[in-house]
């Protein structure tokens, strides 16, 4: 009896034993991808059809909302006229990232996945997983509030028809209607919206690109007219003093209006359907960085020169600046040029989160469905379906925007995740993918910097938050700078294929210093909602991803190319 009980309990252990083995082959396994594919005729790929201006296009469409006629004014009110250095110094901060994802773009060209795939490449699966899971539940949720958002802008400018002001019930597009102690919020509009952008995106990606080209342009363009406006109507008194409370403001103003630039990123997203994505990827990316940024500028100069920043209003200060100027006019286009971007960012984020989940699907770690691309539309029309339905629930059932303090966990994880990926690719050219115990000692070596990094980031984040002295700050930035000093001097480099991103180490390291450090601005419960959604993911991974999952390393990219008349 005593040995049926002892055999019993070594078979529970070598099972025991066997599934942790298996979960850490799995996990730590990494994915080989060339760094080019050649074109095929099937009918499973996506199709060519964008090109560098419709690529940039889909990163300003991506990148500017309604927030540009909202968040410029909010910050400006506590930096002063000095909230204009706060956009540059966030978008310098993301050219930096943007060179990143330039280099993996021009590297992996026909490589659908983004973030998720060079984690997949540069990593190990699990990594990849758990990158694809906090991305993902940023854009479920920032789908469904922009939906809300702009359903509230559709109804206020069909107000705007006298028969139908203050005759808009709140179910229909303004909120909601409450019900259950606010627990449901019904909004009607806000589904049918994104139901009418998911089949934009079914058709295919020729028709979304033009509705996006069309929309992003007429948003710009207002964009311009507003400057050039407003220009008249500036008072350059209004701008002294420049930094009013202060320089410590002004980099506050930067960590917030950071995530103003946030959608860069989407390009990469777009690699499978680029006409000629190695050379126009990463000029997609850092050309829609640049209009941004000039963009951002230019209305930070014209709010706070025609108001004095103190006066500037709370909930729609741009739109107020020009009504106290006598220019009603001008308000009005502000809320079409609010339609027109926030239908952008919803269209765009949309087109994104299906291609990402077009990505798992081929590599096994979601349902095979999730990877069928519709033979005739050339679209993941069921991955473009599945992300639809999921905004339009949570769009149209509950008030999202109360999540909207654990957003932007994703953003930061897959920016810092990608500047990590850039540094160690360029280990595995000289390396030899790790397959010597010298060569893991190294790699191992170098990640633990790269991790040092992040922690100094994130300490220093922390001390800057909670206002303790600067010494301390001083002390993680030194060794953060030791940190990416051992990065530099202990390892060996190679430049990459295609574009490559200037001085690394050293420009991926200020990236994930930076970008922990704005993580640390976060809301706590955003950390929260990191640490939980990380325990989620490993979950759904050993049960169902580390037994699916396929990373084939002779896999051969199949799309097609753009008919001959549209590359020229």
């Amino acid at each position: 009896m005593a040995s049926t009980m002892d055999d019993s309990r070594n078979k529970d252990a070598t099972s025991s034993s066997t599934c942790f083995s298996h979960f850490c082959s799995s996990a730590l396994r990494a994915k080989t991808l060339k760094s080019s594919s050649s074109a095929n005729n099937s009918s499973d790929g996506l199709i060519r059809r964008l090109g560098v201006f419709d690529l940039i296009l889909l990163g300003v469409g991506a990148s500017i909302g309604a927030g540009i006629f909202v968040v410029t004014g909010t910050v400006a009110r506590d930096a002063g006229p000095g909230v204009t250095i706060s956009f540059i110094l966030a978008g310098a901060s993301c050219v930096l990232n943007a060179l990143c994802y330039a280099e993996l773009a021009s590297r992996f060209p026909a490589i659908v996945g983004g973030a998720y795939m060079y984690a997949y490449t540069a990593f190990n699966e699990i990594t990849a997983f758990l990158v694809f899971m906090q991305l993902m539940l940023d854009y479920h949720i920032g789908a469904a509030s922009i939906a809300r958002s702009l359903a509230s802008y559709v109804a206020t400018i069909f107000e705007l028809i006298p028969a139908l002001k203050g005759n808009i019930p709140p179910w229909v597009g303004h909120g909601g209607q409450e019900f259950f102690g606010g627990t449901l919020s019904i909004n009607i509009l806000a589904p049918i919206l994104l139901a009418i952008l998911t089949v934009i995106l079914c058709l295919g990606v020729g028709e979304s690109s033009a509705v996006n080209s069309f929309m992003t342009a007429a948003k710009v363009v207002i964009v311009i007219f507003v400057i050039i406006v407003g220009s008249f109507k500036v008072d350059v008194d209004n701008w002294s003093p420049f930094a009013p409370n202060g320089v410590k403001h002004i980099f506050t103003g930067a960590t917030v209006v950071f995530f103003a630039y946030v959608g860069f990123d989407a390009v990469a997203n777009s690699a499978e359907e680029s006409k000629r994505p190695q050379r126009d990827l990463p000029i997609g990316i850092l050309g829609s960085l640049l209009v941004c940024v000039v963009l951002y500028v230019g209305v930070c100069l014209v709010i706070t020169g025609m108001v004095p920043y103190n006066l500037l209003g709370e909930d729609a200060p741009l739109s107020e600046a020009f009504t106290s100027k006598g220019l009603k006019y001008v308000s009005i286009l502000i809320s079409i040029g609010a339609v027109a971007g926030l239908t952008t960012t919803l269209l765009v984020g949309l087109y994104v989160q299906s291609r990402l989940y077009l990505g798992l699907g081929r590599d096994g770690l979601l349902p095979s469905i999730f990877a069928k691309v519709h033979p005739i539309r050339h679209t993941p029309i069921h991955s473009q379906i599945w992300v639809g339905i999921i905004a339009a629930v949570l769009g149209g059932l509950f008030n999202v925007h109360i999540l909207s303090h654990i957003l932007s966990v994703g953003s930061l994880t897959g920016y810092s995740v990608v500047a990590a990926c850039v540094v160690t690719l360029r280990w595995k050219n000289n390396t030899g993918n790790r397959v010597s115990s010298k060569c893991i000692s190294t790699w191992c070596e170098g990640v633990l910097c790269i991790f040092l990094v992040a922690c100094c980031g994130f300490a220093a984040g922390v001390l800057y938050r909670f206002g303790t002295h600067f010494i301390f700050m001083i002390v993680a930035v030194v060794i953060a700078i030791m940190a990416c000093a051992a990065l530099c001097f202990r390892q060996a480099y190679s430049d990459p294929p295609g574009f490559s991103c200037p001085w690394v180490p050293i420009v991926p390291s200020v990236c994930i210093f930076f970008n922990i450090f704005l993580f640390a601005q976060l809301h706590y419960e955003a950390w929260i909602r990191f640490i939980i959604l990380s325990i989620v993911s490993v979950g759904i991974y050993a049960f169902y991803g580390q037994y699916h999952a396929n990373p084939r390393s002779d896999e051969t990219i199949i799309y097609h190319m753009a008919p001959e008349e549209d590359r020229h």
